[in-house]
C-alpha cells in the first residue's frame, strides 16, 4: 500500500464511520433508553454505564473505568453499585437495545423496513464482520462482539455500528495510553481544538473545575495547551494531536478497508439521512456537519 492509498484509506474509514456514528450514539441520549434503565430502576448516568458495560459481564467497577478511561471514577463507582443492585447486565443489554428499537421506530418511521435501510444493513454488517478475528487488545469491542446479532435490520444496522465504534474506541483509548495522556487530559486537549465546549465535556465526564484546572495546568507544563487568552493546542499540541487522530484511524481502518471504497461510499449515501434524522432530534451539534457534507 502506497502512503498516498494509506491516507486516502484512512480519510475514508473516518468519514464513514462519522457518518455512522450518530445512528449508534442515538443510543445515549434516547428517552426511549432512560425509560428503561428507570424502569429497572436507575438514573440515566447508571443506566449508561450499565448497559454500555453490559456486554462484559458482571465485572468490577475499576473495569468499567479502565475502558470507558475519560470518566471521573468517583462517577463510575457509585453508578455501577447502584446498577448491580438493581438489575443484572442481561437485563440492562435487554433495556439497552429494547430503547433503541423504539428509538429507531419512532424518529425513523417507515424508513427502518426500508430496503434502503436492510441494504445498509447488510454493507455494516459485512465491515464489522471482519473486525470478529482482531479482538486482541480490544476488551470492550470483543465483549460486544460475542453478543448475538438482532435479526431485524435496522437493528442490525445498529448493532453492527456498535461493533465499530467500539472497535475504534479501543483502538483510541491505546493511542491515548501511549501518548501518555489521562482520560482527563485526553478530554481538555478534545476542547482545546475548539470543537466541543469544555464545560460540556468537563461536566458529562462528571469531573469538577478543580480537576478540570489541574489538567490544564499540566498540559500546558508539558507544552500541549494555552489556556490565555483561552484554551487552545499549541503547534506542539496540535502536532501531538494528530498524531494520536492517525493513529486511532490507522487501528480502525480495517472494516473499511476491507468493505472497498465502493461500498463505503454506497453505505454513507444510505445511512446519511438516517443518521441526520437521528442527530437533529437528539444529537444537534453532528445534525449540522452530516447537512453540511450533504450539501
Amino acid at each position: 500500500m502506497t502512503q498516498n492509498t494509506d491516507r486516502d484509506s484512512l480519510a475514508l474509514a473516518r468519514q464513514t464511520w462519522r457518518t455512522l456514528e450518530p445512528y449508534h450514539g442515538a443510543v445515549y441520549f434516547s428517552p426511549e433508553a432512560a425509560g428503561q434503565y428507570a424502569e429497572l430502576g436507575v438514573d440515566p448516568r447508571a443506566g449508561y454505564f450499565a448497559s454500555r458495560s453490559a456486554a462484559l459481564g458482571t465485572v468490577p467497577a475499576d473495569l468499567v473505568i479502565a475502558t470507558f478511561y475519560n470518566f471521573n471514577p468517583d462517577a463510575v463507582r457509585p453508578a455501577m453499585a447502584a446498577a448491580r443492585q438493581a438489575a443484572t447486565p442481561q437485563q440492562f443489554a435487554a433495556a439497552r437495545l429494547t430503547g433503541m428499537d423504539a428509538t429507531l421506530r419512532r424518529i425513523l418511521g417507515a424508513d427502518v423496513s426500508s430496503p434502503e435501510l436492510a441494504r445498509a444493513a447488510e454493507l455494516a454488517r459485512t465491515a464489522a464482520e471482519a473486525t470478529v478475528s482482531r479482538p486482541q487488545g480490544r476488551p470492550l469491542f470483543a465483549a460486544h462482539a460475542a453478543l448475538p446479532w438482532p435479526s431485524a435490520p435496522h437493528l442490525v444496522l445498529w448493532h453492527a455500528q456498535t461493533l465499530l465504534r467500539e472497535f475504534r474506541g479501543d483502538g483510541h483509548v491505546a493511542a491515548l495510553v501511549s501518548a501518555g495522556l489521562s482520560g482527563l487530559e485526553a478530554l481538555v486537549t478534545h476542547a482545546a481544538t475548539g470543537d466541543i465546549d469544555a464545560g460540556v465535556l468537563r461536566d458529562s465526564r462528571a469531573w469538577s473545575p478543580e480537576q478540570w484546572g489541574r489538567a490544564v495546568q499540566n498540559l500546558r507544563e508539558r507544552g500541549w495547551v494555552d489556556d490565555e487568552p483561552r484554551l487552545a493546542l499549541t503547534e506542539e499540541g496540535a502536532r501531538r494531536r494528530a498524531e494520536i487522530e492517525h493513529t486511532t484511524d490507522r487501528l480502525a481502518a480495517l472494516p473499511y478497508i476491507t468493505l472497498g471504497p465502493a461500498a463505503c461510499a454506497e453505505l454513507r449515501s444510505l445511512v446519511r439521512p438516517f443518521s441526520l434524522a437521528l442527530a437533529k432530534e437528539l444529537l444537534p451539534w453532528a445534525a449540522d456537519r452530516l447537512s453540511e457534507e450533504s450539501a
